[in-house]
């Protein structure tokens, strides 16, 4: 069986059936262990550590803490081992883990009653002995804690993976966007300098032909040419402007997203995120989007450098201005160094400019960061 069909096969066993086999496996080692002048009160220590074993997912320090009475009367490894590799899997908290090393090997070194391990001779053979053994159940001990960090290291470096896959992910997305959004402006720029210039030498010809025309039959097919003219020259500007806007999916050429979306936009986020205010009514199709598109590059940034944090968003206006403010806390989790352009700030305030504003990004003092757009209610 290999390494990972072992591992795969351990992952299926239930938790409970693990801590079960480890209560009895503690018990049998204390069992042996247990001198034959072993008092009630020698039993009661050692069912007291192994049955703590149960809870040691839940209060490992306690559960070790439980089991450091039974090593004072017997030489056992499972109960107190279990419950270090337990705390080390459980906490970052390094100097508490060696605490905790050097009090399993005092109590595993120290003999009982205390006044036999410090009477007698400080030079005699029974304390160089004692210091040696007091050594070497310390290097002991330190064993399950350096495999529970390293298990605990494990599942940083998974975790880290998987982020580092999502924003891959993200990446290649925003990339296959930029170049669905270049073949569009492309597109847009042919249709505005080719077709449009055609359409309107159709409609100044049909408008000229319709003065200088006698008969009124060619008056009329004159004005028909002119008005199809003038309705397809409104039809192009509007796919041009469509074509324009900043790309999405390749069947997302309408509509575009609004102030409607929002909330579907943070719910989706995968980010604790609160939305507060309100903007003023009745403002354009162009500043919905904007708003849109600011608060979906905040809370992408979030995701990318800020892993746990929590965002808030809040809208606002008054007479004659209006915006909002993106700000999230700083990171609970160390964050993956990603390469990145950084094309979306400079997009957002190209945005901004367009509705006579401006786009501010700054980190805040609590180590979080801050977005803010502030746009004029009067049209640009």
């Amino acid at each position: 069986m290999s390494t990972g069909q072992a591992q795969a096969l351990l992952r299926r066993v239930p938790p409970w059936a693990v801590d079960a086999g480890l209560v009895v496996l503690a018990a049998l080692d204390a069992w042996i262990n247990l001198y034959d002048e072993a008092t009630p009160f020698m039993w009661a220590c050692a069912a007291l550590g192994c049955a703590g074993l149960l809870l040691r997912r839940r209060f490992p320090l306690t559960v070790f803490l439980l089991t450091l009475p039974m090593t004072l009367f017997m030489d056992v490894a499972v109960a107190p081992f279990s419950a270090l590799y337990t705390l080390a899997t459980r906490t970052r908290n390094r100097p508490l883990l060696a605490g905790c090393a050097l009090l399993n090997a005092a109590a595993t070194t120290l003999a009982w009653p205390l006044s036999d391990t410090f009477s007698g001779d400080p030079f005699s053979g029974d304390r160089t002995w004692t210091l040696i053994e007091f050594v070497y159940t310390l290097a002991m001990a330190f064993a399950p804690i350096l495999c529970g960090q390293l298990v605990q290291a494990r599942r940083d470096v998974a975790r880290q993976l998987v982020e580092v896959q999502v924003a891959r992910e993200h990446e290649r997305a925003l990339y296959a966007q930029t170049v669905l959004a270049r073949e569009r402006a492309q597109l847009a720029r042919e249709m505005h300098d080719v077709v449009s210039h055609q359409v309107s030498l159709i409609a100044v010809q049909a408008g000229a032909l319709q003065v200088a025309a006698k008969d009124p039959d060619a008056r009329d097919a004159a004005r028909t040419i002119r008005t199809l003219s003038v309705n397809t020259l409104d039809e192009l500007r509007h796919m041009v402007t469509l074509l324009r806007a900043s790309g999405g999916k390749e069947t997302e050429l309408t509509p575009q997203p609004t102030l409607a979306d929002l909330q579907q936009l943070i719910a989706n986020s995968g980010i604790e995120t609160t939305l507060t205010g309100e903007l003023p009514p009745g403002i354009s199709t162009t500043a919905q989007r904007t708003v849109y598109r600011t608060v979906q590059e905040a809370l992408t940034n979030v995701r990318k450098h800020a892993p746990g944090a929590r965002a808030e968003v809040r809208l606002w206006h008054d007479a004659q201005h209006f915006g909002l403010t993106v700000t999230n806390t700083a990171p609970t989790r160390p964050s993956v160094a990603l390469p990145s352009a950084r094309h979306g700030l400079i997009g957002l305030r190209e945005r901004a400019e367009l509705l006579n504003g401006t786009l501010t990004a700054e980190p805040t003092p609590q180590g979080g960061y801050e977005i803010e757009l502030r746009a004029s209610t009067r049209p640009a």
